[in-house]
């Protein structure tokens, strides 16, 4: 290899594009996959191969890695990006829902981490770095299945590291704040929510604003990407690196408050207080 090879997942719009761009430019061979990389065309010039990948299914995992290190010779970077927000009461979200929102946010990039690890093994060096969400160490209401699937890759993402720093390959947790994207508009689009038999009906503006909140003054996805990189790129990169508005005060309110208070904070924020009322 010539130059150092990244593969980012999940290179459609927002964090993705903008890390493919990134990385780029700053002279990485960048493989970036989507599951409908034609459609991608306009958005990618230069240096980028656009790759199709399902992540949830292991015959597309497996021919996707398999062309990288035929044409490139090996990885030195994988960046699980690829993902989406379940947004919804527990109470509304089916096993179904449940499962998909984990197959993507977790078992699929897991399986796909699995196929680059021996290639990083042989190279004896490599970074894998997944992007999680600070929702994962601060759950909120009505987006629990993001939440849960988030905090399990934090876990994963911990082990991880420590399995894999014999071999000398580095493992980053990104735990973005708000950062602008299409986020929003997938969370909007995939809401469990039937407000007319819902338990939370009465709230049904607060369960809808869920979905799109996390874009209200969000840090922009190019600011997101090239902070990331200068992070990624040091010597010694920080294990678990927080970028994004509110991505510093939501760990800090998480390991600071009483629980009982932040969940009081979470509950007025979410329209929970105003529902207990109407119980009443």
């Amino acid at each position: 290899m010539n130059k150092k090879v990244v593969l980012i997942t999940g290179v459609s719009s927002g964090i993705g594009l903008e890390l493919a761009k990134e990385f780029e430019g700053l002279g990485f061979t960048v493989f970036g996959t989507s599951r409908n990389p034609e459609k991608l065309s306009k958005e990618y010039t230069g240096g980028i191969t656009l790759l199709q990948l399902n992540v949830n299914n292991a015959g597309s995992r497996k021919a996707c890695i398999n062309q990288i290190l035929e044409k490139a010779g090996g990885i030195n970077i994988l960046v699980n990006n690829a993902g989406y927000g379940q947004m919804g009461p527990l109470a509304d979200i089916t096993d179904e829902i449940m499962h998909r929102q984990f197959e993507t946010n977790l078992f699929g990039p897991a399986a796909l981490t699995q196929l680059v690890i021996p290639a990083m093994i042989k190279q004896k060096s490599g970074m894998i770095v997944n992007i999680s969400s600070i929702s994962g160490v601060m759950p909120s209401a009505f987006a629990g299945a993001y939440c849960a699937s988030k905090a399990a890759m934090n876990a994963w993402s911990d082990t991880l590291r420590i399995e894999l720093k014999p071999f000398g390959i580095q493992v980053i947790t990104v735990q973005p704040g708000a950062i602008q994207s299409n986020f929003g508009k997938t969370a909007a689009e995939t809401l469990a929510f039937d407000k007319e038999h819902s338990f939370y009906a009465p709230v049904a503006d607060f369960v809808n604003k869920r979905a799109i909140i996390s874009q209200e003054g969000a840090t922009t996805s190019e600011e997101f990407a090239a902070r990331l990189l200068k992070h990624l790129l040091k010597k010694n990169p920080k294990p678990i690196i927080r970028i994004g508005k509110s991505s510093t005060l939501y760990s800090l309110m998480k390991r600071c408050l009483p629980t009982t208070l932040l969940d009081s904070i979470i509950a007025g924020k979410f329209g929970l207080t105003q529902l207990r009322k109407t119980l009443q």
